[in-house]
């Protein structure tokens, strides 16, 4: 099940240099800063209010938003979607036939689990679904 839209992202050359016009220009709250080794990605989250904004820096050439920013520049990269449970939902998506980019969740930023969905499937948007870690009880 889909919880709503947990957040958008952004790739930009620098987070450094971005920051400031987040912060100061739209008085967005930085939530910090973290390493995403398995998408090659040091990553900010702002947010104002209920919204999100994921900034993503490529940490080399290699990585998918270096290309990305190769290819189209600076901007939106991708929507997240929240879900409940990461593998039934890409389980359904499967069996509705959207082609996805990971048939298996990976790691992502603040505990996440993450799946990509082709933006092929999605009217050329890249969409991605984000699992929050459960809740120690």
């Amino acid at each position: 099940m889909q919880r709503g839209i947990n957040h958008i992202g952004i790739a930009v050359k620098s987070i450094s240099e971005a920051l400031p016009l987040y912060e100061d220009v739209f008085g967005m709250i930085n939530e910090g800063e973290e390493i995403v080794p398995s998408q090659k990605v040091r990553v900010a989250f702002l947010s104002a209010g209920n919204t999100r904004i994921e900034l993503l820096e490529p940490l080399d050439g290699t990585s998918a938003i270096a290309k990305f920013i190769e290819t189209k520049g600076e901007g939106i990269h991708h929507i997240a979607l929240e879900v409940s449970s990461i593998k039934d939902r890409i389980a359904e998506l499967k069996e509705k036939g959207l082609q996805l980019i990971d048939e298996e969740p990976r790691p992502g930023a603040h505990h996440t689990e993450v799946a990509f969905i082709h933006p092929k499937s999605v009217h050329r948007v890249l969409v991605e679904l984000c699992e929050k870690p459960k809740r120690e009880e």
